[in-house]
């Protein structure tokens, strides 16, 4: 219904619409052996990079170190007829701490929250292995305020359903490494970082993480635990995401949008 082309005797159509994809991700976790590994949380997300996207949940929440971590990673049946695949199956290396056996770590986490039922906000701030206080990092404004325009254009999911979330990473010259969308702001990261893991390119010193939505609390650690020394958002943060930039000495931006943003944390890397 478009009310403004009522004039023209346009105002209600009848077409399809596609829609974003959202459906159940349970992550199952444990030691190798016979018994099935027991699920560690179900999350929302939009199916593809599945893989990664339990990788990066798995790492940012400080569960695994690196991939030497993980022994095998797939995707296997669930309970659904016909078989949806939405259960990735995560078998840890010998002397892995199983998470699943810890009763302070509850998990279940929505497309619009990634840290729901955490049993603190002290269990939330979850370590770095990475300190990116002394990241020499440093990006032109310049180069900076061109970047949602190179994600937005990776954004192929959006262009059909106007429904995802994207997060991208870039190198310091603003060339574009690796971006995932989800239905989920804090799944397209995990998505990233789980590619990373994979990939064994951690930490992403000397990287920047561009995110399509707000700043929230979440990401700005998951930038943080993968090693992130700058993270952007075309919104606003939330004024937890600037305690925890600051307490890691994290560059935070937001609002970049045209030629504008505004730098809360860590100016001294963005140069004019």
């Amino acid at each position: 219904m478009d009310l403004d082309a009522a004039e023209a005797g346009r105002r209600r159509v009848r077409r399809p619409d596609t829609l974003v994809a959202e459906e159940p991700l349970e992550i199952r976790v444990g030691p190798a052996g016979p018994e099935r590994r027991r699920p560690l949380t179900v999350t929302m997300r939009t199916p593809g990079a599945d893989l990664d996207l339990a990788l990066g949940f798995l790492f940012t929440e400080g569960l695994i170190r690196s991939a030497d971590d993980v022994a095998t990673a797939q995707l296997c049946a669930g309970a659904e007829t016909p078989n949806t695949y939405n259960v990735v199956d995560v078998t840890l290396t010998p002397g892995v701490p199983d998470p699943v056996a810890d009763a302070t770590r509850h998990f279940h986490t929505t497309s619009a929250c990634g840290v729901c039922g955490k049993a603190s906000i002290d269990a939330v701030r979850t370590r770095s292995l990475f300190d990116v206080s002394d990241d020499p990092l440093r990006v032109g404004a310049e180069v900076l305020a061109e970047l949602p325009q190179r994600l937005r254009a990776e954004q192929r999911g959006f262009d059909r359903t106007g429904g995802l979330h994207a997060a991208g990473l870039f190198s310091s010259d603003g060339n574009l490494v690796v971006s995932r969308e989800d239905v989920g702001r804090h799944n397209a990261v995990d998505k990233v970082v789980g590619w990373a893991v994979r990939e064994r390119r951690l930490p992403l010193a000397g990287h920047l993480l561009l995110v399509s939505g707000r700043a929230s609390f979440e990401l700005t650690q998951k930038a943080w635990m993968a090693g992130v020394p700058l993270l952007a958002a075309v919104s606003a943060p939330s004024t937890l995401a600037v305690d925890v930039a600051t307490e890691a000495g994290l560059t935070l931006v937001g609002f970049l949008r045209g030629r504008t943003m505004n730098i809360y944390t860590g100016g001294h890397r963005i140069t004019s």
